[in-house]
């Protein structure tokens, strides 16, 4: 073999090897990364921690509107034995409190009752184990967009999905006109979920005559405990309209996990 084609070998292999070392690494798929992470999350290691609820209520417009404010705690403990809800003396006699104003007077404001009540069982099991519901979110979703982004002042990657109409239950769907929908989830390294936002808006008509608007913002901020992704905070803000009556309202959760 020439003494050219001798040296130009192990110059080729050389070369080759510093080409491999100074390249970027394969750009990381985000999706899969978040789906990794919420399977991992579902997991059974026990939780207990203090729930606190803040709901702020405007229905009707204009000097009618009547506003209702009102904030409450919880203790919240899934477990072995599943998941409790605990509420403490000072709540039951508010809402004992309430219950009898009500009797007496139909008109009788409640807030911490109306609250209570519009607590689902769905509502607080996601604050403890909200890995599956969002698994189901992008399941159902189309998934457009990954980019980096800082969440924090942290490194992390911002995953975008969009909410298609088709997967609204068919009852529903056929008085929908307009519907813009989607949300953006923002992601560690590891793929485990740091926060999400969920946008909805829509409009439709209802029995001909019937016009209506809403719209919907979700934030919600995650943590760990364990194995099990929990819901550290969350914010639902929603607006109707429709039939000449209106409704505002915004929920607020805390969680503070404890010992």
């Amino acid at each position: 073999m020439p003494l050219i084609a001798t040296l130009r070998l192990p110059l080729l292999a050389a070369a080759t090897a510093l080409a491999v070392l100074c390249s970027p690494p394969a750009h990381a798929d985000g999706l899969a990364d978040l789906k990794a992470a919420l399977n991992r999350l579902q997991g059974s290691a026990p939780v207990k921690g203090q729930l606190d609820i803040s709901l702020r209520r405007r229905q009707g417009d204009g000097a009618e509107a009547e506003d209702t404010q009102t904030q409450l705690s919880l203790t919240l403990e899934d477990g072995p034995r599943g998941l409790q809800v605990l509420f403490g003396r000072e709540l039951l006699a508010r809402i004992e409190t309430e219950q009898r104003a009500s009797a007496e007077d139909p008109k009788a404001k409640t807030p911490t009752l109306n609250a209570v009540n519009e607590l689902q069982l769905n509502d607080l099991k996601r604050v403890v184990a909200p890995a599956a519901t969002l698994a189901r979110s992008i399941d159902s979703a189309r998934f457009k967009a990954e980019k980096a982004e800082d969440w924090n002042g942290k490194p992390a990657r911002l995953l975008s999905f969009e909410m298609q109409l088709e997967k609204l239950p068919e009852r529903q769907r056929k008085y929908v006109r307009s519907f813009e929908a989607g949300f953006d989830v923002w992601i560690a390294a590891d793929g485990t979920p740091l926060a999400s936002r969920m946008r909805q808006k829509v409009s439709g008509r209802a029995f001909v005559v019937v016009s209506f608007e809403s719209s919907a913002d979700e934030d919600r901020t995650y943590g760990v405990v364990g194995d099990r992704l929990v819901m550290l905070r969350h914010e639902t803000r929603t607006t109707a309209s429709g039939a000449g009556e209106k409704d505002d309202r915004k929920l607020s959760t805390s969680f503070q996990p404890r010992s």
